[in-house]
């Protein structure tokens, strides 16, 4: 076997072919397209990597932002609530006391009313003791209504309980000499009262008649009952 330095003799070459660049060219650019799409897949997934970060942190600062407007807004909520609850609180509080006031007024009135018209037995029992016990008592109602028959009348016709008739009729006409009356017994008229006719004019002041008008004035509507006089 032959040693060649430098060149290969020419009836050593079976074959020959043009060397071509292509191949080298070929594959520096599927090198370069290589070493390219890595350096594409590293800057899409840095990008993606990027795009992640920020979607989580714009996700993480979304969330903080609502949980914020959601307390605000429920804050909001429970204030209008409260407020509410005050203001239905307050208005049951005002409807509970003044039908509380009203129940105590009504209580009082009907109290007042039950006071005084105890009041008025207790006095109507005084006033038949007094019937019973002064047999004087119709003089001054006798002299009352005969002034109310004014200074003029000369005569009048007055209507007395045979009681007190039996019992004061002398001293009616000696008390009451300057007019002329006529005094009738009549037992219609209860003890202590009397009734006095004059020209027309006729003054009632029996008992009942003035009881009814004194508890009228005190705004009651209680008649007057006989007391038994046949004691």
């Amino acid at each position: 076997m032959r040693n060649y330095a430098r060149f290969i003799p020419g009836e050593e070459i079976e074959e020959v072919e043009q060397w071509r660049f292509g191949a080298i060219d070929t594959a520096a650019q599927l090198l370069a397209a290589q070493v390219k799409a890595r350096a594409a897949q590293a800057d899409a997934a840095q990008t993606e990597s990027a795009l992640q970060q920020s979607y989580q942190a714009g996700f993480t600062a979304g969330l903080a932002q609502g949980r914020l407007q959601a307390q605000a807004a429920l804050n909001v909520q429970m204030q209008d609530f409260l407020k509410t609850q005050a203001k239905e609180a307050g208005d049951r509080l005002a409807a509970l006391f003044a039908s509380a006031q009203q129940q105590l007024e009504q209580a009082e009135q009907a109290m007042a009313q039950d006071v005084l018209a105890l009041a008025c037995e207790l006095a109507r029992q005084v006033l038949c003791q007094e019937l019973s016990v002064n047999r004087q008592a119709v003089l001054p109602v006798l002299h009352e209504a005969l002034g109310l028959l004014g200074a003029d009348c000369k005569t009048a016709l007055v209507k007395l309980n045979p009681a007190d008739l039996a019992a004061l009729g002398e001293q009616i006409q000696h008390d009451f000499a300057d007019i002329a009356l006529n005094l009738r017994a009549d037992p219609a008229v209860q003890r202590g009262g009397c009734v006095v006719a004059s020209a027309g004019m006729v003054v009632d002041a029996g008992i009942a008649r003035r009881w009814q008008h004194a508890v009228a004035s005190l705004g009651l509507n209680s008649a007057w009952e006989v007391p038994d006089e046949h004691g």
